[in-house]
């Protein structure tokens, strides 16, 4: 996730992804790190809003993905990394709601996995319109309530998750 200081309540964020990585850790699933970048500006790789906040817990182990779209499997190795370690649910959290997640999220739906979205575990920033609060709660309903792709999310808070093998 890069250093978004704006997003709604990223400290906390941040903590709660720190704790849904060290759950999946615990039980040996795999844990990806989708970084987005751009050609040009402060998400250019490299720059300072570019890098990972470092109150994000990382280790050797994780899975690290570049992309360039708001979509993580778009022009990614993702597809082919959960299919090669057989993941068959996913579970979703990071920035920002309304874009990287999103997106995220359909796309995977769209390719048969289940998905948990961390309804405290993404955030956004303000929009002129809505709320970041408001943005990100909507996504939690929104998101849960598509049926259209077959399988569907699960919107739960992080003190409620309890992740199995």
């Amino acid at each position: 996730m890069p250093r978004c200081h704006a997003a709604f309540d990223v400290e906390r964020v941040i903590e709660r992804i720190n704790s849904v990585a060290a759950q999946a850790r615990a039980l040996g699933a795999p844990v990806f790190l989708i970084q987005h970048e751009e050609a040009e500006g402060p998400l250019q790789c490299g720059a300072d809003g570019w890098q990972l906040d470092a109150r994000l817990q990382v280790l050797e182990t994780d899975l690290q993905i570049r992309k360039t779209a708001c979509d993580s499997f778009y022009q990614t190795t993702l597809q082919e990394l959960l299919v090669s370690r057989q993941v068959c649910r996913l579970v979703v959290c990071g920035l920002q709601s309304d874009f990287c997640v999103d997106s995220t999220v359909r796309a995977a739906l769209a390719r048969g996995y289940p998905v948990t979205l961390v309804a405290d575990g993404h955030s956004t920033v303000d929009n002129g319109v809505l709320s970041a609060a408001q943005i990100s709660a909507h996504h939690n309903t929104t998101l849960a309530n598509l049926g259209s792709f077959g399988p569907r999310v699960t919107s739960i808070p992080t003190a409620e998750l309890r992740l199995v093998a």
